[in-house]
């Protein structure tokens, strides 16, 4: 059984594991909220913990706390932060309070246990750490905090180096002409590379668009406390705030220039959740067109081969299965996933208040997470890794009777027509019928329909 101590708050007195950094208020959420067992994402709580710092340091320098128990709020966040077991601390689920406060009042409880040691005298979570504050901004801004991190040192590197490795890869095979492919079906010749190229632009508008974002999500709700009007806040505070907070991170932070609406509304979390959805939607792209071309070994197309990772059947043997873009497929539907509840979340936002932040910033900083691994994995495992089987490719080509479509200006689009579908019906390369049904010499035809250099447009 586990030993407890009494914890009190302003609704009472009640149990607390004896051993932990919390009290009162965070117990009763763990006892209120048992949902899903799984605690906010670390990826808010420390930057819930470096908005505290932040707030306390700001509160120092506008001699609103002493500055010495500002040191111990710093040191005590500083300790957490570097903590290996820092979840312990932080148990309250993401199905809590739609404010946050839960979440808000665990980390200032748990301060104020740590700081009160270090400081050697009382600090309060309330009167103290929470100090120009309110859940009602600090979570909105560490939804925004969080992601923005996140977004700079994970997501953004991940996708550049998806976007170089595609590129390295195009450079590599550039020299393989395949068959090119609408409505899955056989069309014009196109260079491997040019469809290594196409992916490789498809992550870079996603990045563009991404780093269009940043300047709005690193523009933050702190300094408008309960409704957006400022109440119990230094005038100073939240450009105090958004200095420390700078320096703590790395990045560049600033206040809102509207309280309100960062508190009443989460719609740049939607906004983020959108383009990471667009993201998704385009490794979706990449991940199927690997699995197509990796299809076979014999009974699929077979252009390529990739990376033999792991057995892919219990029970039949010698099965190789594309499990990287499959894995990065998953991702993508549970980052569109994501994005459903991201935007349900974002229309409750009720006058003054939004009251599904939790669950926003779990989806918001899952999907940037997920994004952010597969990524990696696709890029090294899948792009990089993968080789060409140039004879499949070139069998399919020489079969490939669309080739004609290269004659159309020459001998019309219906005679073009009568050729391929001849070519079709007998399994003969096209060259062989077009010499048959036009006055145009073999070599002439080898020329006009060489694959290469249908590749390169124009007439």
């Amino acid at each position: 059984m586990t030993e407890t101590r009494i914890a009190k708050d302003s609704m009472g007195e009640l149990e607390v594991p004896v051993d932990a950094l919390y009290a009162a208020q965070t117990q009763r959420a763990v006892n209120n909220f048992p949902v899903s067992g799984q605690p906010m994402p670390e990826a808010f709580i420390r930057a819930l913990l470096q908005a505290k710092a932040a707030a306390a340091l700001a509160n120092v320098s506008l001699e609103q706390i002493p500055a010495d128990m500002g040191q111990a709020i710093n040191q005590a966040v500083q300790g957490l932060l570097n903590d290996e077991n820092l979840m312990q601390h932080f148990p309250v689920d993401i199905f809590q309070t739609g404010s946050g406060t839960s979440s808000n009042m665990n980390a200032n409880e748990v301060l104020a246990t740590l700081a009160s040691d270090i400081y050697g005298q009382p600090v309060g979570a309330n009167d103290h750490i929470n100090y120009g504050q309110s859940s009602n901004d600090i979570i909105p801004s560490t939804i925004h905090i969080s992601a923005a991190v996140e977004l700079a040192e994970s997501l953004l590197p991940a996708l550049e180096h998806l976007v170089q490795v595609t590129r390295d890869k195009a450079q590599a095979v550039d020299k393989y002409v395949k068959t090119g492919r609408t409505h899955l079906m056989d069309a014009m010749p196109i260079r491997m590379s040019q469809g290594l190229e196409s992916w490789a632009t498809q992550i870079e508008q996603n990045i563009q668009q991404l780093k269009a974002i940043q300047p709005q999500l690193q523009s933050l709700a702190q300094g408008g406390t309960a409704v957006g009007t400022g109440i119990n806040a230094h005038p100073d505070f939240a450009e105090k705030f958004n200095q420390e907070l700078s320096q703590i991170t790395g990045l560049t932070f600033k206040p809102a220039d509207n309280f309100f609406a960062h508190i009443g509304s989460q719609d740049v979390a939607v906004s983020l959740s959108g383009q990471l959805k667009a993201t998704a939607v385009s490794i979706l792209k990449i991940a199927n067109d690997l699995r197509w071309m990796n299809s076979g070994p014999l009974a699929g197309l077979g252009e390529i081969e990739l990376e033999a990772l792991q057995p892919g059947s219990s029970i039949m043997p010698g099965k190789v299965n594309p499990v990287i873009p499959e894995a990065a497929a998953m991702v993508s539907a549970q980052v569109i996933g994501n994005d459903a509840a991201i935007t349900v979340g974002g229309q409750s936002g009720n006058f003054e208040l939004n009251v599904m932040l939790p669950m926003i910033a779990s989806n918001l900083l899952n999907s940037i997470s997920l994004l952010a691994n597969v990524s990696r994995l696709l890029a090294d495992k899948a792009v990089a890794s993968f080789k060409v089987n140039e004879a499949k490719l070139n069998e399919a080509l020489s079969r490939n009777p669309i080739l004609v479509t290269a004659l159309n200006p020459i001998i019309g689009y219906m005679k073009a027509a009568e050729i391929a579908k001849q070519a079709y019906k007998e399994g003969r390369p096209v060259i062989d019928v077009a010499a048959e049904n036009t006055d145009l010499s073999v070599d002439e035809l080898k020329k006009l329909l060489d694959p290469a250099k249908l590749t390169q447009g124009g007439l």
